[in-house]
């Protein structure tokens, strides 16, 4: 009898990068962008894993054209790595790089947070306790995508009452950069029921205008996300 052929090795599984979410973004790029993004928090993109632009604009039903742009903001965020005649790879997670960024952070965000704490409004101290609330929400259904999209409400309500536009835009492009890190976090029970305690009392320093207390809680709640990263998050910086 012939020798059977040998079979082919089996082809890594795909992303799955259809829109998800409950509203589309307005524009194309937008809508690759946040698909790209929700990939890469999720898993469905690990890190290291080549991004086939081919395949990536045919599976959203778009041209390369708004991928290629949402593909550059997020190399300039440090989401995707460029490589001559290879192209785009999602990138290695790094310690050194979440150090970097969780330092920057906390230099702005105390200055921030320091400033808010003598602005806020009632309504705005309703918006930190309703997305603090969704936080919870999201954590108890186990929903990291939501998690973090909630998160992610609750610290700029906190830090846009200071009034410096530059300060948050600097802040929003490091939370950008970082949110794969923060779906590793969340993926424990024991960390996300440290987050809600955490923000348990944030809300209750804002909503007194201890500006001390409020930046000092602050700085907790990122150092206890650092400390249980360093446990998971391999030394280094990732090699082009």
């Amino acid at each position: 009898m012939p020798a059977e052929p040998n079979p082919r090795p089996p082809a890594p599984p795909r992303a799955d990068l259809r829109w998800h979410g409950a509203e589309r973004p307005p524009t194309t790029q937008e809508f690759v962008l946040a698909a790209l993004r929700r990939a890469i928090t999720t898993g469905e993109l690990p890190p290291g894993r080549p991004i086939r632009q081919d395949a990536v604009a045919a599976e959203l039903g778009v041209s390369r054209v708004p991928l290629r742009e949402a593909l550059k903001t997020l190399a300039a965020e440090g989401q995707v790595v460029y490589r001559a005649h290879r192209g785009y790879a999602v990138a290695e997670l790094s310690l050194d790089d979440l150090l970097e960024v969780y330092r920057l952070r906390a230099l702005l965000e105390s200055e921030a947070a320091a400033v808010a704490a003598g602005r806020f409004t009632p309504a705005q101290l309703e918006l930190i306790a309703a997305a603090a609330r969704d936080v919870e929400r999201a954590s108890g259904a186990g929903d990291l995508v939501e998690m973090i999209t909630a998160n992610r409400r609750f610290h700029f309500a906190l830090l846009e009452p200071c009034g410096m536009p530059r300060l948050l835009r600097i802040v929003r492009t490091l939370w950008d950069a970082t949110d794969a890190y923060r779906a590793v976090y969340y993926n424990s029970e024991d960390n996300r029921e440290r987050v809600r305690a955490e923000h348990e009392q944030i809300v209750r320093a804002a909503a007194e205008g201890a500006a001390d207390r409020l930046v000092a809680l602050l700085d907790a709640h990122r150092e206890h996300a650092v400390a249980a990263l360093r446990a998971t998050i391999p030394a280094g910086r990732p090699t082009a």
